[in-house]
């Protein structure tokens, strides 16, 4: 199997030179094919897709939507109407939470959606993982998914809801099946807290190559197997392990606990950027700080310049128009029946030829209380670099505004759990805020002379913290996770709330 395997993604990546090359073509053909697959259902009849030949077209017809924009639709989908948004039957719903609300959003995931989109960016990431590995064995061993974090609710006889990666699995093709682990059951489980000891107790025994999953969680279920083995590391468990497949949030705050885990300068770490709504990019070098955007997943892309973001109607740029260095909101059109749709977030270009981004926060998922417009991709650089300068490893964070008060200036509170602590935790936080203000032109000149923003204030909490706050709100696993910032202290002061009880 694994000389087939190699065999066929090879040609994959034949495919993918391709859109490297033409990526303006390539857009344009995913745009036609979308509107006309599209125009016999509601919504292309509304926008009468059968006359739509060209992009503009579609941006002067059709408004930018948001999930509540949508969710008339979803709502009417769930219910059993179909052909509204795309014409392919809809039976699953990705259910999310997003990272700013605990509002549930349901996202129609199509068959087009889960095989030319969700399970083509696996494919991928293996593809390149052979291309930078050609005698890799992967196949001759096991997979680990770790993902599925809540069980599959049928709501109709024809029709259900799950997260994304219980949706995944649920519909994984057989020769993925075959060679991956643990038992459908088991990868399914609704509880957390047992599925971790029952995935550990599971897998330890098998020869797993390669593990997919957020890197929170996965952290947690290696560590309870090296605890079951009483192994020093991973490696002494699953000695040919080569690749760890990762997505969801940043890898910057786990790099320094993972290659403790795994002690090979061979492991290979690859990213994808994807979600409920679709997967987006890959990483495509090994070592890279960025990932290459797949222009052949079904999905058509336009960019919203953040100066554009607060406008009653922004302008949206082509993939071919956008600029090196600049930061923009996402908005897709996709083969799930989502036109024109915002998920929320925000994308810097670091390459257009080819195409590459870093996801740089979330249009929601920011600090800017005080014009300081602080975004996750400047938090993390920041973590990391007084984690270098200070030997300090870090599992968890978020942050929040303190508001000004009439005796006092504003600032930022943070709320970090560590791995191993700073021997100087004021050392730590002083290298934060200079990484933060070196990276960050608007944060540095609110914080110039302390006259608008004081310094950071950060709280080192026990271990566990994080875990007990998702667990008392009913978030644990799979896709869950802490937002790093919020422009409100809710989730600051509940994480708080224990230590200083």
């Amino acid at each position: 199997m694994n000389p087939l395997v190699s065999f066929l993604l090879k040609k994959r990546l034949q495919q993918i030179d391709l859109f490297r090359e033409h990526p303006r073509l390539a857009q344009l053909e995913v745009f036609h094919a979308l509107v006309q697959t599209a125009k016999y259902t509601e919504w292309g009849r509304k926008y009468d897709y059968a006359s739509i030949t060209h992009p503009d077209q579609l941006r002067q017809r059709v408004p930018l939507q948001d999930y509540e924009d949508v969710k008339p639709f979803v709502e009417r989908l769930r219910k059993g109407e179909q052909n509204l948004l795309w014409p392919t039957d809809m039976r699953w719903f990705a259910k999310s939470s997003g990272t700013t609300s605990d509002r549930s959003k349901f996202i129609p995931v199509s068959r087009e959606a889960l095989e030319d989109c969700h399970y083509k960016g696996g494919k991928d990431l293996i593809a390149f993982h052979y291309e930078q590995f050609p005698d890799s064995k992967l196949y001759q061993g096991m997979s680990l998914v770790v993902g599925g974090s809540s069980n599959i609710e049928q709501f109709r006889p024809d029709a259900y809801t799950g997260d994304l990666s219980a949706i995944i699995i649920r519909n994984l093709p057989l020769w993925v099946e075959v060679r991956r682990t643990p038992v459908i059951e088991t990868a399914l489980l609704d509880n957390w807290e047992v599925k971790i000891e029952q995935m550990a107790r599971e897998t330890m025994r098998e020869d797993v190559r390669c593990i997919a999953g957020v890197p929170s969680w996965t952290l947690v279920l290696l560590r309870r197997i090296l605890e079951l083995s009483g192994k020093q590391n991973i490696l002494e468990v699953w000695p040919n392990l080569e690749l760890f497949m990762h997505g969801g949030v940043s890898f910057r705050p786990y790099r320094a606990q993972f290659e403790a885990l795994i002690p090979s300068p061979t492991m290979n770490y690859l990213e994808s950027y994807n979600a409920s709504e679709g997967s987006f990019a890959i990483q495509d070098r090994r070592g890279a700080d960025d990932m290459l955007l797949m222009l052949d997943y079904g999905i058509f892309y336009e960019f919203i310049p953040l100066d554009e973001l607060d406008k009653e109607h922004p302008h949206t740029v082509l993939v071919h128009e956008v600029k090196v260095g600049q930061s923009y909101a996402i908005v897709i059109s996709t083969n799930g029946g989502l036109w024109r749709y915002m998920p929320g977030d925000t994308v810097r270009f670091t390459s257009v030829h080819p195409y590459r981004v870093q996801v740089s926060g979330r249009t929601k998922s920011f600090i800017n209380a005080f014009g300081e417009e602080l975004v996750v991709e400047n938090a993390d650089r920041g973590i990391e670099a007084a984690c270098e300068a200070t030997g300090a490893v870090v599992s968890e964070y978020t942050a929040a505004p303190i508001y000004m008060e009439s005796d006092a200036r504003g600032g930022h509170e943070w709320v970090i759990e560590f791995e191993t602590g700073p021997d100087d935790l004021s050392a730590f936080t002083a290298t934060l805020d200079r990484m933060m203000r070196s990276v960050n032109s608007d944060y540095d000149a609110k914080r110039r002379g302390d006259m608008a923003l004081r310094p950071p204030v950060v709280h080192n909490v026990p271990p566990g913290t994080f875990y007990a706050w998702m667990k008392h709100r009913g978030k644990l696993g799979g896709q869950n996770k802490v937002p790093r910032l919020c422009n409100d202290r809710g989730i600051l002061e509940g994480l708080l709330a224990p230590v200083e009880s």
